[in-house]
C-alpha cells in the first residue's frame, strides 16, 4: 500500500525573513544585495591529499578538491572550499546529496576516507553589491580588501561574533556566500540587517 502520510514542505532556516532581506536590497537601490540561498547540497570531505583517493574524487566529480588553503575550485555547479590541509566542503545545488556522497564514496574504493552530508547544518546567505564588502567589514577582522580576498579566497572567520565559512565568488559581482550555522542564521540575519541600514536610501 502506498504511504498517504503527508509531508510539510521544507522550509529554509531563513524563509521566514525573505522579505525583509528583498526589502534591504530595495531600499539600498543597488549598493547592498541579500537573500539567503536555501538547500545547497554540503558535503564534509576528510581524506589524505596525497593520496590516490584525492585524485579520483577529482575524476570523478571533473572538480580537483584545492590544496592551496583557504582557496575555492568551482567546475559547473559544484564548488570545493579548502577547509584544511585535508578537509574539504563540497557544495553542490540543492537535491543531489545522494548521488555526490555516492560519486565520492565510489571514486575512494577502500582508501581511508570520511564523506558526510552536512546540508542540514548550515545555510547559505548571498552578499553581494558594491558596498558588500563595506558591510561584511563592520563584523569581520578579516582583511576584505580585494587585493588580499580576492575572488576564489574562502575562510572560516566570524562574523558579528557569529562563526561562519566565507566565500568570495569567482567574479566580484557575484559577491560572497555566508555559510551559518542554521542556529545562528536568525541572529546573523538580524545583524546583516541592521548593518545594512547605514545604505537606506
Amino acid at each position: 500500500m502506498a504511504d498517504t502520510t503527508p509531508t510539510a514542505p521544507l522550509r529554509s532556516p531563513l524563509s521566514h525573513v525573505a522579505d525583509r532581506l528583498a526589502a534591504a536590497t530595495r531600499t539600498s537601490e543597488g549598493a547592498i544585495r541579500l537573500a539567503e540561498l536555501p538547500f545547497l547540497t554540503q558535503i564534509n570531505v576528510r581524506l589524505d591529499p596525497k593520496g590516490a583517493a584525492a585524485d579520483a574524487v577529482g575524476l570523478a566529480l571533473d572538480l580537483q578538491l584545492p590544496v592551496e588553503p583557504n582557496t575555492v575550485v568551482r567546475a559547473g555547479e559544484l564548488t570545493a572550499l579548502w577547509l584544511g590541509p585535508d578537509e574539504w566542503l563540497v557544495v553542490g545545488p540543492p537535491g543531489s546529496q545522494q548521488d555526490l556522497e555516492g560519486r565520492i564514496r565510489g571514486a575512494c574504493g577502500d582508501e581511508p576516507v570520511s564523506v558526510i552530508d552536512v546540508s542540514a547544518q548550515r545555510t547559505a546567505l548571498l552578499v553581494a553589491g558594491p558596498r558588500a564588502r563595506d558591510l561584511l567589514a563592520h563584523g569581520c577582522a578579516l582583511d576584505l580588501h580585494p587585493r588580499s580576498f580576492t575572488a576564489g579566497r574562502c575562510a572560516q572567520t566570524t562574523l558579528g561574533r557569529t562563526q561562519v565559512v566565507l566565500v568570495a565568488r569567482d567574479e566580484p559581482r557575484a559577491g560572497f556566500w555566508v555559510l551559518v550555522r542554521s542556529s545562528f542564521a536568525d541572529y546573523l540575519t538580524d545583524w546583516l540587517l541592521d548593518a545594512a541600514a547605514e545604505w537606506r536610501l
